[in-house]
C-alpha cells in the first residue's frame, strides 16, 4: 500500500518538474524579447521592438497554458517576472511611439498580467525613461526630456498609491523607493542642462555684441 502511495506521488512530482523546467525555459524566452525589445526602442527601432513584444506576448500565453492546474508552480516566482518584463516593455513601447502620450497604455487586463506584475513593471519603466531622457538630454531635446520627467512624476505618485505589505504587492515599496531617487536625480541631470544651454546661449550673445 505505501509503495502504491509512493508512486503516485512520484508520478506527480515528475510531472511537476518536468513542467517546471519547460515554464523556466519560455520564461527566459520571454524575458530575452523584451529585453532585445528595450535595445531596440533605446534605438528608435520601433518595428524590431514591436515583433520582440509579439513573441513575448505569444510565449507568456504558452506559459500559463502550461502552468494550468499547477497553481504551486505558476506562483513560484519566474512567471511573475515574467510578467513584469512583459509589463515594463509593452509601457515603455507605448510611451516612446506615442512620445510621450498616455492616452493609449495597455492595461494588465489587456496584456494578460497579474496586477502586482504590472505595477512592478511600472517601477522598472521609470529607469528606462531616465536612459531616454539622457538620450534626449545629449540631444538637446529638453522640452521633451521635461515631458518625460512628468511621466516619471506620474508613474511614481501611481505607485505611491499602493501602499500594500509587500507579501501583497511582490517588494513594490522598494521599486517606488527606487523610482524616487531616480526622479531625483534625473530632475537634476534636465535643470543642469537647461541651465548649461542658457548660459551658453548668454555667452555667444555677449560675444556677438563684443
Amino acid at each position: 500500500m505505501l509503495e502504491e502511495i509512493s508512486n503516485r506521488i512520484r508520478e506527480n512530482l515528475e510531472v511537476k518538474d518536468r513542467i517546471r523546467e519547460e515554464g523556466l525555459k519560455i520564461s527566459r524566452e520571454i524575458v530575452r524579447e523584451c529585453r532585445t525589445a528595450s535595445f531596440a526602442l533605446h534605438g528608435k527601432d520601433f518595428e524590431k521592438a514591436s515583433n520582440s513584444i509579439e513573441t513575448a506576448g505569444k510565449a507568456l500565453k504558452k506559459l500559463e497554458a502550461r502552468f494550468e492546474g499547477h497553481a504551486d508552480i505558476y506562483h513560484a516566482g519566474f512567471v511573475e517576472h515574467a510578467q513584469q518584463e512583459y509589463s515594463e516593455v509593452s509601457v515603455l513601447y507605448s510611451l516612446l511611439k506615442d512620445e510621450g502620450k498616455m492616452l493609449s497604455l495597455p492595461s494588465p487586463d489587456e496584456l494578460g498580467v497579474e496586477y502586482t506584475a504590472y505595477l512592478n513593471g511600472l517601477g522598472d519603466v521609470v529607469g528606462e525613461l531616465r536612459r531616454h531622457i539622457l538620450d534626449l538630454i545629449r540631444g538637446e531635446a529638453f522640452e521633451k526630456a521635461e515631458v518625460f520627467l512628468g511621466i516619471m512624476e506620474n508613474i511614481h505618485a501611481t505607485l505611491m498609491d499602493f501602499d500594500y505589505p509587500d507579501a501583497i504587492t511582490g517588494g513594490l515599496r522598494r521599486k517606488t523607493d527606487v523610482s524616487r531617487s531616480l526622479i531625483e536625480k534625473t530632475r537634476g541631470d534636465v535643470v543642469n542642462a537647461i541651465q548649461q544651454q542658457k548660459l551658453e546661449l548668454s555667452m555667444k550673445s555677449l560675444e556677438s555684441r563684443l
